[in-house]
């Protein structure tokens, strides 16, 4: 096993960051091309290896890519580790899985070099070198983010005395640590709740071959019951684990693991579940997993030790190659070094970072958290980070105006004198660099009057920042609900009650933010967090969408496309958690909820005694189901509705808030249909607030053409006339004029 350390820092004499090198070892290309770029990691990288050494010198060689570059390594892990670190043998070779289903069985895996992708603790907290039973000092990370939402397990661990752990092969710790073994997830099912099958995704390369390691000690029943479950692996592949039959295993509480060869699709993930076999109503119904490894095969193999080229190799000084040219006697002696280093020196909260770098890619794009460059930045919007310091006065807490998911935000004026928004980033607060990079390349390409403009961003060093035009009027949900009085994280509400031809305009305003970035000419961007939060209003209440830092281009083809599950509770479009199949109608559902929070001025997810007022927008349609909306509208408009109107609104909110993405209208129909709903609120009708509306349908005829009625259905040669809301920031003047 090979670790290589590579940290970027700058010195006066060289700047790490221009480095770009190939690593080989054992006649095997390691990395190629291989570089860290500047400014996209303040936090070590660790590459880890597993390779067979069959020559009585092991080199690893670090060759420049050009003659100008050069190669660096800051430091170098070889560790013996035990029998092959347990790879079958050709008598007894692993199952090789596709996407579609098993391919037979992999008979060459001795022979393969494998890079460690990730190591997960199943169900337990982070395990750094220090918690390693074995000599390996291996960092194991925790599931969380790995594990698919309908998943119903729950953490596990065995009985707090009595438990006997035992080891029936002598060198079983040396495929996973006591810890590993001792936490687990559970999917047990006998009280009959609960979903049957429990999912993990991890981010891999697209179409490579890994080996898939999974790890299983049963300490939840006794050896005696039927213990049998499936192991899945794309949905396509099932395995039969059985630790008493197929393991010839008699006692509880005995470590044992399972491989794989797996070939990964075109999605860049990988896919695993367990589920209890039907076993009848009186059999133990029961799933468990404990850890899990994955590792890439490297495909492209080096050339022969001592035959390696150097690019620029006429003038050798300006190449750096280093040949590590390591004895058994230094093979023990950097172990033993490496050993006390690792204990002494490497504190807890470095670990969780380096265990992040080394074994978990992030959850989106399958590369490591160091393998996301900002690259491609809009160079004309970056500003000084002292100019940001003098802004906000060094970040004084009196001009905190709010806190996300990406860090705090604060109010501040530029040197031109003009009032901003700069959030700063937080490694507490979840984002990170991805939602940077996203924010920055997103905003800095598209433009419109209902999206909150980018200023600028700057990312000296390790900060990350982002500038935006200040929004003085703060967030839409400030204005509909006071928050939690146990919240002491904002400010307490204070803002005048909006009237409901100012939230109508608002829901306007945002909805044609929503369609510009929906119908974009290059395949269209999905916010993917639509929430009240994240619709702003100016001094003039105009309001904007913000925060894209979760965004996505929508896919050039198909209707959907796969990705990991983000987003805010109580606004996620549920066909989304089901299928994980992302669209825009996705942003269509989150905007049904902002509709409802408008009318009843509550939160997506309120603090109820009752079970079924918790989820506004399964409240909300179990009211207007039974036709009584009026029992859950914000007291303040009682009375204020028209009710032609209101009929309206809550139309558009059922159509929102469909089970079914395909039956739910585009942001175009919901932008109409919400002019619409304004127009009948603007237009004097008698009759109780809440009345029965349907008598109203002549009014509505006389008052728009028959085509607007029923947005889902646009005549062909209407197009013309709707086109202007996809174009310019005068849309919708234009709209109002065609309704005028």
């Amino acid at each position: 096993m090979v670790r290589l350390h590579f940290y970027v820092f700058t010195s006066k004499k060289i700047d790490l960051g221009d480095a770009q090198f190939n690593v080989s070892a054992s006649g095997i290309s390691l990395l190629s091309n291989f570089r860290i770029l500047k400014n996209t990691s303040t936090l070590p990288v660790i590459k880890e290896f597993l390779l067979a050494v069959n020559v009585r010198k092991f080199r690893i060689n670090f060759i420049p890519v050009l003659e100008k570059s050069f190669a660096f390594v800051n430091a170098i892990e070889v560790l013996l580790t035990h029998q092959n670190y347990g790879l079958a043998s050709s008598d007894d070779p692993p199952p090789h899985v596709t996407s579609k289903g098993s391919n037979g069985t992999y008979h060459n895996l001795l022979s393969e070099v494998l890079q460690t992708i990730h190591r997960i603790n199943v169900g337990g907290k982070l395990l750094d070198a220090s918690n390693e039973t074995t000599v390996l000092r291996r960092n194991w990370i925790s599931d969380e983010k790995n594990l698919l939402p309908g998943s119903s397990v729950k953490p596990c661990n065995p009985p707090a005395t009595g438990f006997p752990f035992r080891l029936d092969k002598e060198d079983a710790l040396y495929y996973g640590p006591k810890l590993v073994y001792l936490t687990c997830r559970e999917l047990n099912l006998n009280d009959g709740q609960g979903s049957n099958v429990s999912s993990w995704r991890f981010a891999v390369n697209k179409n490579a071959r890994h080996l898939v390691r999974v790890h299983f000690c049963d300490f939840l029943t006794e050896a005696s019951n039927i213990n049998d479950f499936s192991f899945f692996v794309y949905n396509s592949f099932n395995q039969t684990i059985s630790p008493y039959n197929n393991k010839g295993i008699i006692n509880s509480g005995v470590p044992f693991y399972d491989d794989f060869v797996v070939d990964s699709d075109d999605s860049g993930f990988l896919n695993i579940s367990i589920s209890p076999q039907d076993l009848g109503d009186s059999m133990s119904k029961i799933a468990y997993l404990n850890g899990l490894e994955i590792m890439e095969f490297l495909k492209e193999p080096g050339l022969e030790l001592g035959s390696l080229p150097v690019q620029g190799t006429q003038n050798k000084k300006r190449s750096l190659i280093i040949n590590g040219l390591i004895s058994g006697v230094a093979i023990v002696f950097i172990s033993i070094m490496g050993y006390f280093w690792g204990r002494k020196c490497w504190k807890a909260k470095q670990l969780e970072k380096i265990t992040v770098s080394q074994s978990m890619p992030s959850y989106e794009d399958g590369r490591t958290v160091h393998a996301s460059p900002a690259i491609n930045l809009n160079l004309k919007l970056k500003i000084p980070f002292s100019e940001i310091l003098e802004a906000t006065q060094n970040f004084n807490n009196k001009f905190l105006i709010g806190e996300g998911g990406f860090g705090k935000v604060y109010k501040g004026t530029l040197k031109s004198d003009v009032k901003v928004a700069v959030k700063r980033s937080d490694s507490k607060h979840g984002q990170g660099l991805p939602e940077f990079q996203t924010e920055v390349l997103l905003l800095s390409r598209i433009r419109h009057r209902n999206l909150v403009s980018l200023i600028g961003y700057c990312n000296e060093g390790s900060e990350m920042i982002l500038v935006y035009e200040f929004m003085a009027k703060g967030a839409l949900r400030d204005h509909l609900y006071s928050l939690n009085e146990n919240d002491n994280s904002e400010k307490s509400f204070t803002q005048v009650k909006l009237s409901w031809s100012q939230r109508l305009q608002i829901c306007i305003d945002s909805a044609q933010g929503l369609h510009y970035l929906h119908s974009g000419s290059d395949g269209g961007i999905i916010h993917r967090d639509v929430k009240s939060t994240n619709i702003l209003l100016d001094e003039n209440y105009v309001a904007k969408v913000a925060d894209f830092g979760l965004s996505r281009s929508s896919p050039l083809e198909g209707d959907s496309f796969s990705m990991g599950v983000k987003g805010s509770y109580g606004y996620l479009d549920p066909e989304y958690l089901k299928t994980l199949q992302l669209t825009d109608k996705s942003d269509v559902y989150s905007f049904g909820v902002v509709l409802l929070e408008v009318l009843c001025a509550r939160p997506a997810i309120a603090n109820a005694t009752r079970m079924e007022e918790i989820n506004l927008a399964y409240w909300g349609l179990f009211w207007l189901n039974k036709g009584k909306i009026e029992e859950i509208v914000d007291p303040f408009l009682l009375g204020k509705i028209n009710p032609n109107s209101l009929r309206k609104f809550c139309e558009i909110v059922e159509k929102c808030l469909k089970e079914n993405g395909e039956d739910r209208p585009t942001m175009r129909d919901v932008y109409w249909d919400l002019i619409y709903a304004l127009q009948l609120q603007q237009t004097p009708v008698q009759g109780n607030p809440f009345d029965d509306s349907t008598k109203y349908t002549l009014l509505e005829l006389e008052f728009l053409p028959a085509w607007c009625l029923h947005s889902n259905n646009f005549p062909a040669d209407q197009e013309e006339v709707t086109m202007s809301v996809e174009v310019d920031d005068t849309s919708y003047s234009t709209a109002r004029k065609s309704f005028s």
